[in-house]
């Protein structure tokens, strides 16, 4: 919960089919913001709707679960994350799915789904105005049908190579 906060989570809920004393001492030793027990499986999706009215507009709201009693909540979620111990039903319904049982790899895929989204909006706009310059240029005559074909050729490399970036210096933990 701690290292989910550091990368930007901002409340931890907690929506559970188990006993509410159970619960509370589970959230209270992880720091957990707000807990709701003994849910059914339509309760955890009422939860989930009331907190996706209650988010402001730019945020996401993610839901974490590893049942078949979490698919349904999975699915209305911003993202569902199933837990790779999970029910086939869960790892369906999910967007991400996390091949570990070990909540503790949020963070890091957090972190990482982060830096792939800068390194892809860097691509697109490298390409768009290299692409961009070469059609001006190109109108104007000062480039040739040749020079066009190398710099489409050479905006893909580049691409690839900055794309190359996103295989290191993410830490996992």
């Amino acid at each position: 919960i701690s290292a989910m906060k550091q990368v930007g989570v901002k409340k931890c809920v907690m929506l559970t089919g188990d006993r509410k004393e159970a619960a509370m001492e589970v959230a209270k030793e992880l720091g957990i913001d707000e807990v709701h027990a003994e849910l059914l499986p339509a309760d955890k999706v009422a939860q989930v709707e009331r907190l996706l009215r209650e988010k402001p507009k730019k945020e996401k709201l993610a839901f974490v679960g590893d049942g078949i009693n979490d698919a349904p909540a999975l699915t209305r979620a911003d993202i569902g994350i199933a837990i790779g111990a999970g029910t086939d039903i869960a790892i369906d319904a999910a967007d991400v799915v996390l091949m570990t049982d070990e909540p503790s790899r949020i963070a890091p895929a957090i972190r990482i789904a982060r830096r792939t989204l800068g390194i892809v909006r860097g691509n697109i706009a490298l390409a768009l105005g290299i692409k961009g310059a070469v059609l001006l240029a190109g109108a104007f005559g000062f480039v040739s049908m040749w020079g066009a074909v190398f710099a489409d050729v050479g905006v893909t490399l580049l691409a690839i190579l900055n794309a190359l970036r996103a295989l290191g210096g993410v830490k996992s933990r």
